[in-house]
């Protein structure tokens, strides 16, 4: 790898927005959001397996070892990719006067916006958030828990189960769909109800259908009653 490249600082999983950015020397105009931009455009189209240092250049129309002033190695593309997804999730001007609302408002338009990105939902829930747009996003929850009543370790225990359950709710969902989910919940529910004197309440379930939707809101809901329920404590 050539030596100038933005290794001034650690080499660790989300470690692209803690070392010190190198000095610009006619980059072509080049960016981290630009860079940003076109990964997720790769990544939509193959996945993560097919990310690709030299497609990425070329569509940038840069030489790859251009790309090393602004990365030191290819999960730092990563980095910067999970960190542009956040973008497009809004964040409101002001607080809301309920912050339940302002929670379970930014939970479904968390998960959407991580949907529209098969990917990036198992990656997000593989690497600290550390770019400026997740950690904006971040603040946000925090802040609005902040209001309710949590702090410390409660604070930051609230905030991870709100985060936690949208990530862990979309890497599964998106998991199940990358096939015939039909297929595979058919073959789920013909294990649990040949196993029923083991499995015998999931054996009463219905797998065939997937409702995704229905079950991340009753999801929210049920921690959401909780959060409000341990604020008015």
């Amino acid at each position: 790898m050539s030596p100038k490249k933005a290794a001034t600082g650690p080499v660790l999983p989300g470690a692209v927005w803690l070392r010190k950015r190198p000095p610009r020397r006619g980059q072509h105009g080049l960016t981290r959001e630009r860079i940003a931009s076109e990964v997720v455009a790769q990544l939509d189209r193959a996945g993560l397996d097919g990310l690709n240092l030299r497609a990425v250049a070329a569509a940038l129309d840069v030489h790859p070892t251009t790309l090393y002033w602004h990365v030191a190695v290819r999960d730092d593309l990563l980095d910067l990719a999970i960190d542009a997804v956040f973008t497009e999730l809004p964040l409101p001007d002001r607080p809301a006067e309920d912050w339940v609302d302002e929670i379970r408002t930014f939970m479904h338009d968390l998960r959407m916006a991580l949907l529209a990105h098969p990917w990036s939902g198992a990656l997000a829930s593989s690497r600290p958030l550390l770019g400026p747009e997740a950690l904006a996003r971040s603040e946000f929850v925090y802040a609005a828990l902040a209001r309710a009543g949590f702090a410390d370790d409660e604070l930051a225990a609230a905030a991870a189960a709100v985060t936690n359950l949208v990530i862990g709710s979309v890497a599964a969902e998106a998991s199940w769909q990358d096939g015939d989910e039909l297929t595979a919940r058919r073959a789920v529910q013909e294990h649990l109800q040949t196993n029923a004197h083991v499995y015998p309440v999931m054996a009463e379930l219905s797998f065939e259908t997937s409702a995704w939707a229905a079950q991340f809101a009753h999801s929210a809901e049920f921690l959401l009653a909780g959060l409000a329920e341990k604020a008015r404590r």
